[in-house]
């Protein structure tokens, strides 16, 4: 018997999302734009080939003619506090009291050199470093004792502050130090801005030495920081560290 042979069914394609075609319209309508866009090109091209070139301003300047009459003073200290900072700095500090004695901790000239200042710190090397960066320019100081046991220094620091507010942001580190002494009673300095005086009413003992109390004042004025010490075997009253620094700062 034959057997019957049954045709193969035809495979279906599976479904398969069409392929976004690009037309011809598309390609010409493309290559029409860039064709206007090199038309155009060409065209302003060749206006501005045929137009008289634009002529450029001088960079020479006319000579100005000076102001007739005399020339103008210069400004006053109290207009120009430079006046007054940019001089002798050493004037600015506040003159030894009649009877009292020239400490022997300020030098001749009154002038304090920056290996000088760095000294005073507790860590010179790292004084001398921040002194450095810190852009300082120069410094000036006097003092005077009493008797054999007050003493009295004041410092003037000054900052070149080509970058940076540095007078003022020595003053907050001074007041930081200061007030960071347990037993410290401080008050702002009046009409000074930002002047404080402290006083330490605990005092410093050392093996063989007498106790030593000691109070102080901070201040910054422009490009200065201004610190004044005071040390004596017995408390220091307010008015009397408030009284130096009134006065020192109104010089300034």
């Amino acid at each position: 018997m034959d057997v019957l042979e049954v045709p193969e069914e035809p495979e279906i394609p599976e479904e398969r999302p069409r392929a976004r075609r690009r037309g011809r319209t598309t390609l010409l309508i493309a290559a029409a734009a860039v064709l206007g866009v090199v038309a155009g090109t060409c065209t302003g091209y060749l206006i501005q080939a045929d137009r008289e070139p634009t002529k450029l301003a001088s960079l020479s300047q006319p000579t100005l003619a000076q102001a007739k009459g005399p020339a103008p003073e210069p400004l006053s200290v109290s207009q120009d506090r430079r006046v007054k900072t940019d001089g002798d700095l050493r004037k600015l500090l506040l003159k030894k009291p009649a009877g009292a004695k020239t400490g022997d901790w300020v030098s001749d000239d009154r002038w304090m050199t920056l290996a000088e200042v760095a000294e005073t710190a507790d860590k010179p090397g790292g004084a001398f470093g921040d002194l450095v960066s810190k852009e300082f320019r120069r410094a000036a100081d006097t003092g005077w004792r009493v008797g054999s046991t007050y003493g009295v220094e004041i410092r003037l620091v000054q900052y070149r502050q080509e970058e940076t507010p540095e007078a003022s942001d020595a003053a907050d580190g001074e007041n930081y130090y200061e007030d960071s002494k347990a037993g410290t009673n401080s008050w702002p300095v009046p009409g000074s801005g930002n002047a404080t005086a402290y006083v330490h009413t605990r005092p410093d003992t050392e093996p063989g030495y007498l106790p030593q109390y000691n109070a102080a004042a901070v201040a910054w004025r422009g490009d200065i920081l201004m610190k004044i010490f005071v040390w004596d075997t017995k408390p220091i009253s307010k008015a009397k560290i408030m009284d130096l620094a009134e006065r020192q700062v109104k010089k300034l």
